[in-house]
């Protein structure tokens, strides 16, 4: 019985020093680790998966009122690894790989062609399939000095809200869209995680974490719109998820038929450029026409 007691109080007090051990945003080691729990995880090469779906709608100002033209619903598969960058010193590359599919907003099926409502065209859909969108997280502030984790707790709730302002010359400016030089578009992510969950250090990941995304972009190339005024936004909401058979069946099903390499990230060394819903589009069209163009330089 004395044995039985004393296994007893063991147990408990392992439990306890387990439940104590906490992070503490203000080290900068564990500011990077739970930074890692949301994005990756602390293990390296251990796979996560967020999943989101919402809406995409037109705006055409004073010229219409908003139009629904798709629901989506997406996923991106990744994982991190632990290095040191030349320039930036130690971190983490974040490898990673994601699929977002248009539905019709009535049906909620795949859809593969689409009449424009704008042109009355009926064009093929290309879905988002971003093979690989790789960054590397570095252990230090912009500019220099200590890491500082860039959400922020909330009683029991953290937010962390990124902004990603995008600037830069058209990819399709010399091939199928010569009349728009440079591409301009934003997109707003919302990370939100239990504050428990966050900093609890006996877990790698943040099975709690939730997104919110937002973007403002222009018309999708294979909208054939040319130079139309115009642009699209996008809503969604998701979630992280503990494997891949936790995605919705829509999103299984796509990727087992058609893209069957994004269920795991790419690997920790993968050498290539991050592609881009442009770039994509370009690969794509040049594979039909049978044209070889040199790949971009690699940037992260």
């Amino acid at each position: 019985m004395k044995g039985a007691i004393g296994a007893a109080l063991a147990l408990l007090l392992t439990a306890g020093a387990a439940s104590a051990q906490k992070l503490d945003l203000s080290k900068p080691e564990d500011a990077f680790k739970a930074m890692r729990k949301i994005q990756c995880s602390t293990e390296d090469g251990k796979p996560g998966f967020y999943f989101w779906e919402g809406n995409a709608y037109s705006r055409l100002p004073n010229v219409e009122r908003d139009r629904l033209l798709f629901r989506v619903v997406g996923m991106n598969v990744r994982a991190c690894h632990s290095m040191v960058d030349e320039k930036r010193g130690p971190g983490a590359r974040l490898v990673s790989r994601e699929i977002m599919l248009y539905l019709d907003p009535k049906t909620g099926e795949v859809l593969r062609n689409w009449t424009n409502p704008f042109t009355n065209e009926t064009v093929e859909v290309l879905h988002v399939a971003n093979d690989p969108v790789n960054n590397f997280m570095a252990m230090s502030a912009r500019g220099g000095g200590e890491y500082r984790f860039p959400g922020k707790v909330m009683g029991p709730v953290m937010k962390m809200a990124i902004e990603v302002p995008l600037w830069y010359p058209n990819p399709l400016a010399d091939s199928y869209q010569k009349d728009i030089p440079n591409y301009q578009a934003v997109e707003l992510f919302n990370f939100f995680a239990q504050t428990d969950d966050l900093l609890d250090a006996s877990k790698d990941w943040a099975p709690s974490a939730a997104v919110s995304w937002a973007r403002v972009a222009p018309w999708l190339p294979w909208m054939n719109m040319g130079t139309r005024d115009g642009a699209l936004y996008f809503n969604a909401v998701g979630l992280r998820v503990a494997s891949f058979d936790d995605l919705p069946a829509v999103l299984k099903d796509e990727i087992r038929k058609n893209y069957p390499e994004y269920d795991s990230p790419p690997p920790a060394n993968d050498p290539r450029p991050n592609e881009t819903s442009w770039t994509y589009y370009e690969k794509v069209m040049d594979q039909r026409a049978g044209i070889k163009r040199e790949p971009a330089p690699k940037k992260e």
